[in-house]
């Protein structure tokens, strides 16, 4: 049997090597495994759970194809689409809302730490944003799910809502009950100028992170300037866990590299921050600079992103539109 994987990644600005490291490179790999039939979504009705420029969000629909695209996913291989363009999505979104529970919702802690101390204020879509996500997954009987820790607990949601919904209608595994995929030997990619927080593009200063349309000289001026401690490289996997910039450092290499932390440690230890900086801003050009050069090529060809996102599409509302259909008569409709 195949797996039937779906993921989404959200067009809310330049994705940068987090994003890469721990979702776009793992979904190249899963495109290229032909056991699998993938879909990856530009999920575009999540990104307005916060305020958006509307020609901003539009450049960023097609910035985050063209990284997926650079990177390596192949569409014919794939589903590629935005969320917005298959209203399936919403329409099943607002049934599964009538069947999630409150209680449910009100342990998602993800909505905590968006919401803030000013909870009051942040939109209901924040909120709800995780039936949602439920519905972008079951809508095309996903049977995996690649999620990283931050995400864990939304795809236990949509497991509860899909049981709940095949049980109040006593329909057996009309939903699929999705399983996560958990990628082995990753390890959340951090702040450069604070190892503490997670990479992100919302991060005020863009020496924080490496931008996935970085050039060369920024990645090399990144990278030197990347937060480190007074000691040599640590020699154990406890040392290296009290330390979180040397940590972050070293597992952006193993990532990069496709070896197990332990290796790297070894490797590296002892040895100065310097010369391990020289090593990992080479292998972070190698890895990078080409994809930064596919991306900004693909920026140029409007018509041809675009024209991924119309087939894309299409092969997804095929898909969606005979689900949604069914869960019309199911409740009644």
């Amino acid at each position: 049997m195949k797996k039937k994987i779906f993921s989404g990644v959200q067009p809310t600005g330049n994705l940068h090597l987090g994003n890469y490291l721990g979702a776009i490179k793992n979904f190249v790999e899963l495109n290229n495994e032909n056991e699998n039939d993938c879909i990856f979504c530009v999920v575009d009705l999540h990104a307005i759970t916060v305020n958006q420029d509307p020609r901003e969000l539009n450049n960023n629909i097609r910035g985050t194809v063209a990284s997926f695209l650079a990177s390596g996913i192949d569409p014919e291989k794939s589903i590629i689409f935005n969320q917005s363009q298959v209203s399936a999505h919403s329409e099943a979104a607002w049934i599964l809302s009538c069947v999630a529970r409150m209680g449910w919702l009100n342990r998602m802690t993800q909505f905590k730490e968006k919401a803030g101390k000013d909870k009051e204020k942040a939109s209901i879509g924040l909120y709800s944003y995780p039936v949602l996500m439920a519905a972008d997954i079951l809508l095309y009987d996903s049977t995996h799910v690649p999620v990283g820790d931050d995400q864990k607990q939304h795809l236990e949601l949509c497991r509860d809502i899909a049981q709940k919904f095949n049980n109040d209608f006593k329909i057996d595994n009309f939903f699929k009950i999705p399983e996560p995929l958990i990628q082995k030997e990753f390890s959340r990619i951090m702040s450069l100028k604070d190892g503490s927080k997670k990479m992100s593009k919302s991060e005020v200063s863009d020496l924080s992170r490496i931008n996935l349309t970085d050039t060369k000289d920024q990645i090399i001026n990144k990278i030197k300037k990347a937060k480190t401690d007074p000691l040599p490289m640590p020699s154990t996997i406890e040392e290296l866990n009290k330390r979180p910039e040397a940590k972050n450092l070293i597992c952006i290499y193993s990532s990069l590299a496709n070896i197990k932390l332990e290796e790297s440690i070894k490797k590296f230890s002892g040895k100065n921050f310097s010369e391990f900086k020289e090593i990992l801003t080479d292998i972070l050009i190698d890895k990078i600079i080409p994809i930064s050069v596919e991306i900004r090529k693909l920026l140029d060809e409007k018509n041809y992103l675009d024209k991924i996102l119309l087939e894309g599409s299409r092969k997804a509302e095929n898909i969606a539109s005979k689900k949604i259909k069914k869960i019309h008569e199911i409740v009644g409709f």
